[in-house]
């Protein structure tokens, strides 16, 4: 008898939830049909420049037969602007753009000002819940441009040198690389057997490439590559070449330069002692104006010494 009681109890429990589940999946059932409730395919969705991109907004359920549908763009925080009101396109998509039943945007010819946060806001006043919405991030890709570049014409041996490559169109932001001869130059000048005695810097997302001391290997024709998930572009390759310093030169030119001034400077002492820089002087001094007698001028003529009557004694 406690045998059959105790079998019995849990059946009896087991039977008693079943219509409990049974009304509760019922009232989720009716809940679902009577709310609006969206999903997207891509909540991250790309595209390249100049292309066609889609914005899925899929209504997952509805009762409502003719909903409420908005598209929102955001951009850099600022305040959201319809893009999509009142059943027309409007905004800076206006001519670019369309709906595709029941709620997906559709983007002709993407730009790269398109970048930025979508909101698709379905209102449906029939349902249970009467509001949802879907966020999507939409990013254009934008090829690189051609990047300037910039490379020494001429460096000496053991100084320093800087390349520079850069361009600002891309996006996402471009990476560079550095080519020598048309080969790629690597970050780590050690993983290269043509590059092992080489010291440089790398910076792939600055493209700059600094040596710190240039070998005369290190001469060649360097070009820069900008690159991003849209494309590849490259600048011309320009000439970089190394000479060697003639230091045997330049110690004859200072001591040629020292010996010019030496000699300049014992002709100038020379001078003075012989009385060459003295002689005009002493010649505007040698003449004595003579004293004058009562009533008597007298007058200097050309040569020296030379003197004659201004006006007449006076007796």
């Amino acid at each position: 008898m406690y045998r059959y009681t105790q079998h019995y109890i849990p059946s009896k429990m087991a039977l008693t939830r079943l219509p409990c589940v049974l009304a509760l999946l019922t009232v989720h059932c009716c809940v679902s049909v009577l709310a609006v409730v969206l999903k997207t395919s891509n909540k991250t969705p790309w595209a390249n420049e100049f292309e066609s991109i889609e914005l899925s907004c899929l209504i997952e359920s509805i009762s409502t037969v003719n909903p409420r549908i908005e598209w929102k763009k955001i951009k850099n925080g600022e305040q959201p602007s319809y893009v999509y009101y009142e059943k027309k396109i409007s905004g800076d998509l206006e001519n670019r753009a369309r709906l595709r039943e029941p709620a997906t945007l559709v983007i002709v010819n993407a730009t790269r000002s398109d970048t930025a946060f979508y909101r698709c806001e379905v209102t449906a006043p029939s349902d249970h819940k009467t509001f949802d919405e879907i966020l999507i991030d939409l990013r254009i890709r934008v090829k690189p441009v051609v990047p300037t570049c910039s490379v020494p014409k001429s460096v000496p041996v053991g100084k320093s040198a800087e390349l520079s490559c850069v361009e600002h169109e891309g996006f996402p932001r471009s990476q560079y690389q550095w080519f020598r001869n048309k080969e790629e130059i690597p970050e780590d000048p050690k993983s290269s057997p043509k590059f092992f005695n080489s010291s440089y810097v790398l910076h792939g997302e600055s493209g700059t490439l600094k040596f710190s001391a240039v070998r005369k290997e290190d001469a060649g024709q360097y070009y820069c590559r900008a690159k991003n998930e849209a494309g590849v572009s490259e600048c011309a390759p320009q000439m970089m070449e190394v000479y060697d310093i003639n230091i045997a030169g330049i110690v004859l030119g200072v001591l040629v330069v020292v010996v010019v001034l030496l000699c300049i400077t014992v002709g100038i002492c020379c001078a003075y002692r012989r009385g060459y820089f003295a002689s005009q002087k002493q010649m505007g001094n040698n003449y004595k104006t003579p004293g004058k007698g009562d009533g008597v001028d007298y007058v200097r003529t050309e040569d020296e010494g030379d003197f004659r009557h201004k006006s007449s004694f006076v007796i």
